[in-house]
């Protein structure tokens, strides 16, 4: 049996990584070199583009993902093996819109009920908590099974605590 295409091997690499992934990256992963990479990426691209699929390959500052296409998320919600209370997937989501968040502003915005949220989020590996390393709370951010499971890629750009550049 032949090797897969380097096209094949990007393609199981961004499916499992569930996270946007550099050409770097991607290119030693594959055991490959960057222009290969760059040329695989645009073929799987446009092979994604052009077939009716669910999924579809987003280049995001100059990294790649695979993800749902946008529209399919009402068809897979109640697919999604998730058990979580309305209350702990509203914390889930403020984590996710602020990407690294301290647990005391956290609790600040959700209620004291975010800490057994965040207890909940950790039992389930959808978020991590590292102590920060001046002061006395925890950064928060999302782990990959969050994003495998939920099908989003992070923003790349600039962070919601970080100002944007003026053009």
């Amino acid at each position: 049996m032949s090797s897969p295409s380097l096209a094949t091997r990007l393609e199981a690499i961004l499916y499992l990584k569930g996270r946007p992934v550099s050409v770097g990256e991607l290119a030693e992963l594959a055991d490959s070199d960057r222009r290969a990479v760059e040329e695989a990426l645009v073929a799987l691209t446009a092979s994604y583009a052009q077939r009716d699929s669910a999924l579809e390959i987003v280049e995001q500052s100059g990294r790649y993902g695979l993800q749902l296409r946008p529209g399919m998320g009402d068809l897979v919600k109640d697919l999604l093996p998730v058990n979580l209370t309305t209350a702990t997937l509203r914390t889930l989501a403020t984590i996710a819109l602020k990407k690294r968040i301290l647990q005391s502003d956290l609790v600040d915005l959700r209620g004291s009920g975010a800490y057994d949220h965040i207890k909940e989020l950790l039992a389930q590996e959808f978020i991590e908590r590292r102590r920060q390393s001046e002061g006395r709370s925890y950064w928060i951010t999302l782990t990959e099974k969050f994003h495998r499971t939920f099908s989003v890629l992070p923003d790349i750009g600039v962070g919601a605590d970080q100002p944007a550049e003026a053009a």
